[in-house]
């Protein structure tokens, strides 16, 4: 019998809760068990995390120092550590995670430092690799500078931000390095030398009363051997792929552009890449051949109510212009204050001040890749680290940079006893 023009929706009706009663005893119980693995996910993280001990060192440097990045890159080799989560048991059932550590640069009313914060455990590793390069270094466990400032808009105004890398292939192209500034030899005569951080640590030492600026170059060793999606159980390095891809596409594209430039001249020269996409390819598997890090660019912007300077913002910035290039990559600000660019975004300021306070306590606990924060990380690898985070010789004179006043030598050896 035709019940009208609705009936073939009954019987849908009907037939979606025919299903519903069918699968409802199973995928309840399949829905609740992925909650419950990724809270124990979460949970077992955390506890591992905050069973773990915590230092914060801080880097003086010695009065004269003639080594470029490079001996950095050496050091840095050293934080490329990819053990403790190499078993299910590790990872799912201890919780355990690969170490990281959050390089920082600060500037207090001027006043420039160098820190590292990392697990305790892992001290003699990195103080070793330190006193390897920079033998006249000295190395103090330091209280943390971040504690001395809470969040309290009254007392405190903030402008935060994350960098990332501004190309849209952000992990196949690499930013502008020591290397490309002619920082390879370490004799080379200061006065000849172009090291691209003096212009960040210039305008770190030139903060007036009141205002801070805090920079962490948060990084973990990148493992390269993920499971390759939409396979069973095919490894592939994600990074890696894309930088072949990319070297493979200049390739290709400069070869088309030839074809079509030369179709009707027979008497064309043979194909030849020039003096540009070979610099490119140069830089790019230079890229690929180098330790990996997943890594995170937070800053701080810090001043009292009626301190905060106009330039501030635009000064912090410009700290990080020096290292892009437009045939390779550079930074960008993103999120944090950045994400506010007009007053009807955020009526009196509440977002904005939610967002200040989550950036300030995840400054402050050094986090970026696992709960409470989470954040989306980049690839870099150790060239590139060198650059933006080592330290600077004597090209570096500015006067508030914290240097050690004399040089550490041994006794003479012919000293009465």
């Amino acid at each position: 019998m035709d019940i009208g023009p609705f009936s073939s929706i009954n019987v849908s009706l009907e037939t979606l809760i025919f299903y519903f009663k069918l699968f409802t005893p199973i995928a309840i119980p399949f829905l609740l068990g992925l909650i419950f693995w990724h809270l124990w996910k979460e949970y077992v993280r955390r506890d591992f995390i905050n069973k773990e001990e915590y230092i914060l060192l801080e880097l003086r440097l010695p009065k004269d120092t003639w080594k470029g990045p490079a001996a950095m890159e050496l050091v840095l080799n050293q934080f490329y550590q990819t053990g403790g989560e190499n078993t299910f048991l590790d990872r799912w059932w201890r919780g355990k995670v690969r170490p990281w550590f959050s390089l920082e640069i600060v500037s207090i009313e001027g006043q420039v430092k160098f820190y590292i914060s990392l697990r305790k455990a892992w001290r003699r590793v990195i103080e070793s690799a330190l006193y390897s390069q920079y033998p006249e270094v000295e190395i103090y466990e330091a209280p943390d500078y971040a504690k001395s400032v809470h969040f309290d808009p009254k007392e405190y105004k903030i402008w935060t931000c994350n960098f990332v890398k501004s190309h849209k292939l952000q992990n196949a192209y690499p930013i502008k390095t020591y290397v490309d500034y002619g920082l390879t030899k370490d004799d080379m005569k200061e006065e000849f030398k172009i090291d691209p951080m003096t212009q960040m640590i210039e305008a770190l030492g030139a903060l007036g009363s009141n205002e801070q600026v805090w920079i962490q170059f948060i990084a973990r060793a990148h493992k390269g051997e993920q499971l390759k999606p939409g396979t069973f159980l095919q490894l592939t390095d994600e990074w890696k792929d894309s930088i072949k891809a990319e070297v493979k596409k200049i390739i290709l594209d400069f070869k088309k552009k030839m074809n079509e430039d030369n179709k009707e001249d027979e008497r064309a020269a043979p194909f030849q890449l020039t003096a540009f996409e070979s610099n490119i390819i140069e830089s790019l598997e230079r890229y690929s051949t180098k330790y990996p890090f997943d890594v995170g660019i937070r800053a701080l912007y810090i001043t009292k109510p009626d301190s905060f300077a106009p330039t501030g913002v635009p000064g912090l910035i410009s700290m990080f212009r020096q290292y892009g290039a437009p045939n390779l990559n550079g930074f960008k600000p993103t999120g944090g204050s950045a994400s506010f660019d007009y007053p009807w975004q955020d009526f009196m300021e509440l977002r904005h001040n939610l967002v200040r306070k989550a950036a300030l306590s995840a400054y402050k606990r050094r986090c970026y890749f696992y709960a409470p924060c989470n954040e989306k990380s980049f690839v870099m690898n150790a060239e590139e680290l060198a650059t933006i985070y080592h330290l600077p010789g004597n090209v570096s004179r500015t006067p508030t940079l914290s240097r050690i006043e004399s040089k550490k030598a041994q006794a003479p050896g012919n000293l009465p006893i």
